[in-house]
């Protein structure tokens, strides 16, 4: 169970106050948010590229993804700086929803649904990101088979032949093409 403050007074001096918690915390959730919702946004339209073989628009979204990757890392960092303060402070400090909820109830504010909508973002970036590997995973499965029909002609040899095959080149690969 989760330790509950009971009042602000009883701060040690120079350690945040409750409000500066549920501050620091909203201040947290609301860059992870914004963060989480511009990589949906990337994502989808990433997908949208892939999907019409746009090698332009996936060069496009290169600096962004790099902005985005940079605020994600700077949302880690600070994750783990007020996980970090709060276990020097005695408070749960194994994840941002146990410390939110270790908030005094009047102190929370919405900090619990923040928590709850990051989550959400957080599965669907997940099913998201897959899904946009599944489909870079088919296109290049496509493309070793289209690269196989150009370079055997699109004849394949026997597996089980006497023979040797003297039409085993392609017609990129063959002087006689």
């Amino acid at each position: 169970m989760a330790a509950v403050i009971e009042r602000e007074p009883r701060e040690k001096p120079g350690t945040p106050t409750m409000t500066a918690w549920e501050s620091e915390l909203a201040e947290f959730l609301t860059e992870l948010s914004s963060v989480q919702s511009e990589t949906l946004e990337l994502l989808a339209e990433k997908r949208k590229f892939l999907a019409e073989v746009d090698a332009a628009g996936l060069d496009g979204l290169v600096a962004r993804e790099q902005e985005l990757m940079s605020r994600l890392q700077a949302c880690l960092d600070g994750r783990a700086r007020l996980l970090e303060r709060a276990e020097q402070q005695g408070l749960p400090s194994d994840s941002i929803q146990s410390l939110a909820r270790a908030l005094p109830a009047g102190k929370q504010g919405d900090l619990g649904g923040q928590v709850n909508e990051a989550n959400g973002r957080t599965r669907l970036l997940r099913h998201q990101s897959l899904t946009n590997w599944v489909l870079a995973q088919r296109t290049l499965l496509h493309l070793s088979q289209m690269l196989e029909i150009i370079a055997t002609g699109g004849k394949k040899r026997p597996t089980y032949s006497r023979e040797e095959s003297h039409e085993e080149g392609g017609a990129l690969v063959d002087r006689v093409a």
